[in-house]
């Protein structure tokens, strides 16, 4: 096992322990309707080119481009109106030169037509005639086929998590079922001789269980399938049992342990009982978080937490969040960052990445952050936050006014 609390930075931290693991979950199938937020396990390719046939982008005419050259107000082109392009139906006709249709944004422009003129740049001159005001080039205000995607091009990557866009790409490809990778099962373990369902009444100095439930919130909100395994007490023995247990079951293994070296020192040895290779980083060189404990056992992430309520959510974001990606095969994507100008000073040790809950407020220069003094065990700090605000490690503190980048609090 590595040494108690080595501390490392928290990128490098994260880095050593996702190098490690090589669990994944399986692939499923399930219906496209149904997937938002699920990572896909395999690409997805067009069925068929979008748009599938040539279609208008305006209101207008449909017209051969050649017949508008030199078109203006002052001289304008005659054309033959033979028609109207119904809205969701193939044209019945076709446009020879010298002739027009009336067609609707969206319309499939008829046989012969290569560009639309707008409705705003003609006017009707007499019954079956209508004047050309501009002149139109070959493609202009048209939609090619496959000009949004071709037949067989990668629509969505593998590893793409979902949204509502990719959702609606799904559907307008006419893919109903999506293979996409198994949603992680996370156990997650509360431990400590003074911890107390929330719907018991503590004794004093007892507290409620907070950790298992905020961090159920998180693992379900990314994905994942949370799988509590109740409260352990401070004993080795009970804690290898339930976490050898949740190991054998779930895809991931979260322990939130006390805040003495003692249950700490425990919690680390029990981890890396679990199976080689063990503990790969026993202390996180961040705040709050700092007795992080993250290992591997058969192939899977295991991480011990800080007992605190506030350590270990911040740090779920850090570590937890990022692993369950991994295990799905996401790619990674940007997170939700904001600058923000800080409204007091802000001190910090040098070397240690500092994450401060602040309240963000809005003014005419840009969004101000308001930082939210607590003591580390106290839940009610981050439910009053809007975002986390970030110290780099190589910063002794921040000053009022300066810039800082705050990532947001999810809803």
């Amino acid at each position: 096992m590595v040494e108690f609390l080595h501390l490392l930075p928290p990128d490098e931290a994260l880095q050593t322990w996702l190098e490690a693991v090589n669990h994944r979950t399986a692939a499923e199938t399930v219906p496209a309707a149904e997937a938002l937020g699920r990572v896909l396990a395999a690409d997805v390719l067009a069925p068929h080119p979008m748009p599938p046939f040539d279609r208008s982008a305006v209101d207008g005419y449909a017209v051969h481009a050649a017949d508008t050259y030199g078109a203006s107000d002052a001289l304008p082109a005659y054309l033959e109106v033979v028609g109207e392009v119904p809205m969701g139906a193939t044209p019945d006709f076709q446009l020879a030169r010298g002739q027009a249709a009336l067609i609707h944004t969206g319309g499939m422009l008829p046989p012969g037509a290569d560009a639309v003129v707008m409705v705003e740049y003609t006017q009707q001159s007499r019954t079956g005639e209508v004047e050309i005001l501009k002149a139109v080039a070959v493609g202009d205000n048209v939609i090619a086929e496959g000009e949004d995607l071709a037949a067989g091009a990668v629509v969505f990557p593998q590893g793409t998590r979902l949204r509502a866009a990719e959702i609606g790409g799904l559907m307008a490809l006419g893919i109903l079922e999506i293979g996409v990778a198994r949603q992680p099962v996370v156990g997650i373990i509360a431990t400590g001789d003074e911890v107390v369902p929330p719907e018991a009444a503590p004794a004093m100095g007892q507290v409620r269980d907070i950790n298992t439930y905020t961090l159920a919130a998180k693992v379900a909100r990314a994905g994942g399938i949370p799988k509590p395994y109740g409260i352990v007490p401070d004993r080795p023995e009970a804690l290898a049992a339930a976490a050898a247990e949740a190991l054998q079951a779930c895809d991931m293994v979260v322990v939130t342990a006390g805040s003495s070296a003692s249950t700490r020192d425990m919690t680390a040895e029990v981890l890396d009982g679990l199976g080689a290779p063990g503990v790969l980083v026993h202390g996180v060189n961040t705040k709050p978080g700092r007795p992080t404990i993250l290992a591997v056992a058969k192939g899977k992430p295991v991480i011990g937490l800080p007992g605190n309520p506030v350590s270990a959510l911040v740090n779920v974001g850090l570590f937890v969040l990022p692993a369950l990606a991994h295990l799905q095969g996401e790619k990674p994507r940007p997170k939700p960052l904001l600058p923000a100008r800080l409204t007091v000073n802000l001190p910090s040790a040098s070397g240690r990445e500092d994450w401060w809950p602040v309240r963000l407020r809005r003014t005419p220069a840009g969004w101000e952050a308001e930082p939210i003094f607590y003591k580390s065990n106290l839940i009610f700090a981050l439910a009053r936050a809007d975002a986390l605000l970030k110290v780099p490690a190589g910063a002794t503190g921040l000053a009022a006014g300066e810039m800082a980048e705050v990532r947001l609090c999810e809803v």
